[in-house]
């Protein structure tokens, strides 16, 4: 199939400096892949992407968790999607957008994520792209329509697909140990690769990883990965643990199957 196998760790807002020193030097010890079977990237808090550049074995990528849409100024607290040239400079070649708690908590629109995701590409950084449904859009049967319109909202700003992965994350399955089973992965997984095919191209279709989010772990990581259009994970809690090395080696089944 030709699409490598991509592992994301999402830390959230979470660690001290020593517990982030913890958690890289598990990263380093841990025997995982090769990078040709899979493409590992860790997004830690902004103040530690520094530390955790300078110490974790370069076998694995470093993101930052947002950028801003447009250049610096007025703007308190934000950072500027501008700054990608200096992360990417810094070997920081990825950034997180459109995560559901941005979208739920700070009201993030389908329309502002894709501008960010469009301005962000433009400044050299690679995105992890973020969409999913809550319970509730869950429940009434409208899974579909709210992803294929937070990725429309994405197309209408980008055209070229290469540096983007698109994160399937069903917001009831984020940080609540529920899990989608590989079944609703894959089902939602394979339309949204339909859409691709009808809406943008079969290149991009064939080609774009489409990774699955929500209480990932050690335990149920085989299982999904064995699904032929899950191409890997965004891991939130279990990237602060050992088990995220497990999540790592499941990339091996998808090698084999």
């Amino acid at each position: 199939m030709g699409r490598k196998f991509f592992v994301g760790g999402n830390w959230k807002c979470n660690g001290t400096g020593e517990e982030v020193k913890k958690i890289v030097s598990t990263l380093n010890a841990g025997e995982v892949p090769s990078g040709d079977v899979v493409e590992v990237v860790v997004s830690p808090p902004f103040v530690f992407l520094p530390l955790v550049k300078s110490t974790l074995k370069p076998d694995f990528h470093v993101a930052a968790q947002n950028c801003w849409v447009k250049k610096g100024g007025a703007f308190t607290g934000e950072i500027s999607a501008d700054i990608a040239e200096m992360l990417v400079n810094l070997g920081i070649p990825w950034v997180i957008l459109g995560h559901s708690e941005r979208r739920l908590l700070l009201n993030e629109s389908n329309e502002f994520v894709g501008e960010k995701v469009a301005y962000a590409l433009s400044k050299g950084l690679k995105v992890i792209a973020c969409v999913g449904e809550t319970l509730e859009q869950r429940e009434s049967g409208s899974t579909m329509e709210v992803v294929a319109a937070q990725t429309k909202a994405i197309a209408d700003k980008v055209s070229n697909w290469a540096n983007v992965v698109l994160a399937y994350e069903p917001v009831w399955a984020i940080g609540t140990g529920k899990v989608a089973t590989p079944a609703q992965a894959q089902e939602v997984h394979s339309e949204l690769r339909n859409w691709f095919q009808a809406n943008i191209s079969p290149e991009v279709a064939a080609t774009i990883r489409i990774i699955y989010g929500g209480s990932v772990s050690g335990a149920n990581c085989k299982e999904l990965a064995a699904k032929p259009d899950v191409d890997g994970f965004l891991v939130g809690g279990a990237s602060l643990k050992p088990e995220f090395i497990d999540i790592i080696k499941s990339a091996e089944v998808k090698k084999n199957c």
